[in-house]
């Protein structure tokens, strides 16, 4: 898209792109740990530099309707393509309401491979609607259809309690329904479906990024093997953890097994099916690798069924993991580093473990490795292993180091960065620790302004969901804060439907030479891209989203 250059006479170098990941907009104080924390840098540069809101949820970045709230994977996707794909709860949506999910070779060989080997058949996911991860409409649709069409007569499903994509301590609004779900399942269909395993998401399983294989290993243990401690049902395994540990919530929940004096009730064996019906890849990716690499060593798998295995969707279409699956992904290409790298320009990427493949392998279209060793370079900080509330600042300082390094260095066009605070403290639900994740990221961005200012570059401050901004549950129709039996706000610990702020510093010009485009109506995350190639001093794709700039001298 050709148009008038922002700058006449220089292009700034290198631009700092900074996504504070979690950190929304919202202008109600109560319950906002982002209004209610000291920030003046970021204050300062709201104050001063042109800014603006965009959309960061529902159908602006690929998801099925504006009431599914935005999330680090879709968000993003959506920066480093430019434009939207359908995203996997809407793909997976659409599969299953044509039918073609139940044709795939996915799906038909799990069914066919199952009932083969007399085996049982088994489903393990986020066990919730919050529609990030996965969505529990979508594992009922494949028990009906499993009953009722493919005859299947035991099935066995392991629940990942959520507690954060969902009400904190919401496990049994979703375990009471479902067993009476599969009760009349089980009556009407004359099957045996039932569930047998479960924990809370980080507790159990769904590790991402290689941070802390244990949590897979004692996935593996509790869904594959059966072992841990027992209980009759899920609801008094729920229960009896928290009475003994008042104040728990469900991510944290410890392992347990369903079964009985005689033994677990479903253990995975030789003949049997297994389905990972999350859709998102992060958190999917390492129980799909134990399943699937026949040299792995990062636990031992013990016992290793003979079993056949899909996840929902490819988690990463690089390296094909899963081989197989039950959904195709988006096909997302001619991404933005794609064409950064045939401008020859020098890029790196950073963030410390937990959100490090966000600024990678989501960034890049759910591709992982370099797009070009000559050009990129990759940063990966290892984060700590501690829960984040008692350590909100996390690896925010290292991180700014290793930048404000990088642009002293002169060697990048473009250097992006993800600080994980304002997520990954917000999922807590603790207000204070809140609160100083998003100051850490405020002290960290004045370290940066600094750095840009010495180095001749731009700086470019945004977010790609909200979370922190919004710690408490609040009542739809007055918009305050609900409030539980003991008089403490309810916390909450899921991201948003807010906005996030779009900032953009140039400390080489008093007053900028450029402004936002009123052209661009309802500016939103996929806007970015082109607002990159802009200041980077480049014409972005036709097939990408409008910038969001204009040049003052246009008016």
């Amino acid at each position: 898209m050709k148009m008038k250059p922002l700058f006449e006479n220089r292009r700034p170098r290198p631009l700092t792109f900074v996504v504070m990941d979690g950190i929304g907009c919202r202008e109600s104080v109560e319950g906002n740990a982002v209004a209610q924390g000291y920030t003046p840098h970021l204050d300062w540069l709201f104050a001063h530099c042109p800014h603006t809101l965009l959309k960061a949820h529902g159908t602006a970045v690929g998801l099925p309707s504006d009431d599914d709230m935005g999330n680090s994977e879709v968000g993003h996707n959506a920066i480093g393509a430019g434009r939207f794909f359908p995203q996997g709860a809407r793909l997976v949506n659409e599969a299953i309401e044509s039918g073609r999910i139940f044709e795939g070779k996915g799906w038909r060989r799990l069914v066919d491979f199952c009932r083969g080997h007399q085996g049982t058949m088994h489903f393990l996911g986020l066990f919730s609607d919050g529609n990030v991860h996965s969505h529990w409409d979508h594992l009922k649709a494949m028990l009906r259809h499993l009953a009722k069409n493919e005859k299947i007569s035991r099935a066995r499903i392991h629940i990942l309690l959520d507690g954060r994509d969902v009400g904190e301590t919401s496990a049994l609004d979703y375990v009471l329904p479902f067993e009476a779900f599969l009760k009349e399942l089980n009556e009407g269909e004359g099957v045996d479906y039932r569930i047998a395993s479960g924990g809370g998401r980080m507790k159990v399983t769904m590790d991402r990024y290689e941070a802390d294989w244990n949590m897979v290993a004692l996935g593996w243990k509790t869904h594959v093997a059966g072992e841990g401690r027992r209980f009759p049902s899920a609801r008094e395994a729920i229960e009896t953890y928290r009475a003994e540990n008042p104040g728990v919530i469900d991510q944290d929940l410890p392992p347990f097994v369903i079964g009985d004096a005689s033994g677990p009730l479903g253990p995975m064996r030789d003949g049997d099916s297994v389905v990972y019906f999350n859709y998102r890849g992060d958190r999917a990716i390492e129980i799909s690798r134990a399943f699937e690499e026949e040299e792995f060593d990062k636990f031992e798998r013990v016992p290793r069924p003979e079993v056949a295995y899909a996840g929902m969707m490819e988690y990463d279409t690089e390296l094909h993991i899963p081989r197989n699956y039950l959904v195709e992904p988006p096909a997302i290409e001619k991404i933005m580093g794609e064409f950064l790298c045939r401008a020859g320009m020098k890029q790196m990427a950073i963030s410390e473990t937990q959100k490090y493949g966000h600024v990678t392998y989501f960034w890049n279209g759910n591709r992982s490795g370099l797009l070009d060793p000559e050009l990129e370079e990759y940063v990966e900080v290892p984060s700590d292993r501690v829960p984040f509330e008692e350590r909100p600042w996390m690896q925010a300082a290292i991180i700014t180091d290793r930048v404000v390094e990088a642009i002293a260095s002169g060697k990048f066009d473009m250097i992006r960065l993800n600080f994980p605070n304002g997520d990954m403290v917000g999922h807590t639900g603790v207000f204070q620790a809140a609160r100083i994740a998003v100051e850490t990221v405020d002290l960290c961005l004045g370290r940066l302004m600094k750095a840009t200012e010495r180095g001749g570059g731009i700086l470019v401050v945004t977010a790609d969901h909200g979370n922190a901004e919004e710690m408490y549950e609040l009542d739809k129709k007055t918009g305050k804060a609900k409030y539980s039996g003991d008089g403490k706000p309810k916390a909450k610990t899921a991201h948003t439907l807010n906005p996030v702020p779009f900032i953009v510093y140039d400390p080489a010009e008093s007053k900028p030479s450029f402004q936002f485009d009123p052209q661009v109506k309802e500016p939103k995350l996929t806007n970015i891209a082109s607002t990159c190639f802009q200041l980077l001093g480049l014409d972005a794709p036709d097939l990408y989203d409008p910038p969001l700039l204009k040049p003052k001298s246009g008016e």
